[in-house]
């Protein structure tokens, strides 16, 4: 009966939120593209990587962040067992992006079918997976269920169930107690992951605290490091250029660095400021906010690596594209981690961190709670408490090195000495795939 409802209900879901979707498509350009996938139909380069002998892991990512946790797993993986594929699947068209760029033959990049028997049940029969992975709270009832039925064991690795989602959960628990179980193992992050899985129907016996895969994510390639060296050679000469680095930003965010940047220039005329939207195709609402304060911008999007340097240093570097927020937050002199002032939620401060770079965040860092709670015990960044207070820190961290400094060290030891949670993620995944 709990079955029939969900499957009655997700698709009047769906076709409610169909038109939201055919907007974004056009709004973003990149879910149109590939979009029968949501439906288990896959075109013929796909089925060519398909059809190949073996069978492959299917690892569910959701989104950008979860992306780079699931490469770091595919590397570990096929460490351990060299002629391993892969199968990864996302849901946004902007990890699909980044996915494509990072994932080659013989492994393929999907977006994760529509959650319904038949879909499901045809997608699971196309990949053949020995295994599939699921990304910190990724609970998709019909894929854990077909899987199941077809004898496919799931593990949850890095999981994590914030406050806010644990609240929603809380709301479907007679799902989630017929659910949960059917889930073979559950890697989770912390004893407050552990005890909420429990609430929600986990069994005791099959969840493990690993802590969290994100420490170990690997160092920023060299070639993006160069490459946004070089960009940034153009717009400052390196022995007088000052670097913030917005990441991830979010709507309002952009509006506060904006302002910033007109205080700071006075006292540090030779700042400048990059901003990284975490959606792209937001470059024209930013350009609007950063035009209002008459700002003067380069956009990354049009000035390729071989263009030759404005004829004006610009106020701004606006990065709207995918895939380049690593190579600038290594350039950076300080870096303000987006999601944290006018949204909730926060972004990876982890990423900047590996690459010993000084850190300052706003109040709301909920999705990253563990982290933050590492981060703010070793004084391996600043959180700021409001607007005023993200402010007075970012300015004074500007005119003080030796304080950026400290910060960065403090960031990249913290990471050094929390790694290793994949390794042993990567153990529990092999143990269950050959079992």
């Amino acid at each position: 009966m709990i079955w029939w409802i969900y499957n009655f209900i997700f698709p009047i879901v769906f076709l409610f939120l169909l038109p939201h979707y055919l907007m974004r498509m056009l709004r973003r350009g990149g879910y149109a593209r590939d979009f029968s996938q949501r439906f288990g139909c896959y075109g013929r380069a796909e089925s060519e990587l398909l059809d190949a002998p073996g069978q492959p892991i299917w690892i569910q990512a959701v989104s950008v962040g979860e992306l780079s946790i699931a490469l770091s797993f595919m590397d570990e993986l096929r460490r351990r067992e060299p002629g391993i594929r892969f199968v990864l699947t996302t849901n946004t068209s902007t990890g699909h992006a980044l996915a494509l760029q990072k994932v080659h033959a013989p492994d393929v990049t999907l977006y994760l079918p529509m959650d319904v028997p038949l879909v499901m049940r045809r997608a699971l029969r196309r990949i053949r997976p020995a295994i599939v992975v699921l990304i910190e709270n990724e609970m998709w009832p019909n894929l854990i269920r077909t899987a199941e039925k077809r004898g496919i064991p799931t593990i949850m690795v890095n999981g994590r169930i914030s406050e806010n989602s644990f609240k929603g959960y809380r709301k479907i628990r007679f799902i989630t107690r017929d659910l949960l179980p059917r889930i073979r193992w559950f890697c989770v992050q912390s004893a407050a992951d552990r005890d909420r899985l429990l609430y929600l129907g986990a069994p005791p016996e099959k969840v493990e605290i690993t802590g969290s895969a994100k420490y170990d994510l690997p160092a920023t390639p060299p070639t993006a490091v160069v490459r946004a060296q070089n960009v940034l050679a153009k717009l400052r000469p390196a022995d007088r250029r000052l670097i913030l680095v917005g990441g991830s930003t979010w709507p309002g965010e952009e509006d506060f660095l904006a302002d910033l940047y007109g205080i700071a220039k006075a006292q540090h005329p030779e700042l400048l400021l990059v901003l990284v939207p975490r959606h792209a195709e937001r470059r024209e609402a930013v350009l609007e906010v950063l035009r209002a304060r008459n700002l003067s911008v380069v956009q990354r999007s049009q000035f390729p690596d071989d263009a030759s340097p404005p004829a004006q240093p610009p106020d701004v570097l606006l990065v709207d594209t995918t895939g380049e927020l690593r190579g600038f937050y290594a350039n950076a002199d300080l870096v303000f981690v987006g999601k944290s002032l006018t949204e909730v939620g926060g972004q990876n401060p982890i990423e900047p961190a590996r690459d010993g770079k000084p850190i300052v965040v706003g109040p709301h860092m909920e999705n990253f709670r563990v982290i933050a709670a590492d981060f703010t015990a070793a004084r391996a960044w600043i959180q700021a408490r409001d607007a005023d207070d993200l402010r007075s820190h970012l300015l004074r961290l500007l005119d003080n090195a030796p304080e950026r400094a400290r910060l960065g060290e403090a960031a990249a030891a913290l990471v050094a000495r929390s790694a290793g949670a994949t390794s042993h993620m990567s153990e529990r995944i092999l143990a269950l795939k050959n079992r």
